[in-house]
């Protein structure tokens, strides 16, 4: 470990991250300035992340251009994080997104940054899906989540 920033993910990111969380996806396009985008992420293990990307998006020429991405991860209380690392398409679809072109990607941690603030507690990062809409795409989600773990390249 070197200072707040360790080679693997620490087991309270592995826990928070397990079953899936939202989070933000970095990438730094051709002209040099940094993009995000809202993502799913899920843990692996401690070496492991995978997460989604829209089809035809910026991320997605980053990544497909240089392979490197961060995480964003914002959970409850002080966990805070910045994961990166680099990054491959596994799939170019994740069916149990349904109608959304959305691919699936897995990164090989190369650090993680603790940014949590002693005596902060932060606001996890949450969707809040239209009251029409809620019930279909909490369950789109968790299915998301499950294919993510489950996929075997």
């Amino acid at each position: 470990m070197i200072g707040n920033i360790t080679p693997d993910l620490p087991e309270k990111l592995v826990g928070y991250l397990r079953p899936g969380a939202p989070g933000l996806l970095l990438t730094c396009g051709a002209d040099g300035y940094a993009s995000s985008a809202f993502t799913w992420i899920v843990a692996l293990d401690a070496a492991r992340l995978r997460f989604a990307v829209d089809e035809g998006g910026s991320a997605m020429a980053n990544l497909l251009r240089s392979g490197q991405a961060s995480l964003q991860v914002i959970g409850p209380g002080d966990l805070t994080f910045l994961v990166k690392g680099r990054a491959r398409r596994l799939s170019e679809r994740i069916a149990a997104a349904g109608p959304y072109a959305i691919m699936l990607y897995e990164m090989q941690v190369a650090g993680a940054k603790d940014q949590s603030w002693p005596g902060v507690a932060t606001t996890a990062l949450a969707y809040e899906w239209p009251a029409g809409q809620r019930e279909a795409m909490l369950a789109m989600e968790q299915a998301v989540y499950a294919e993510m773990r489950n996929f075997q390249p």
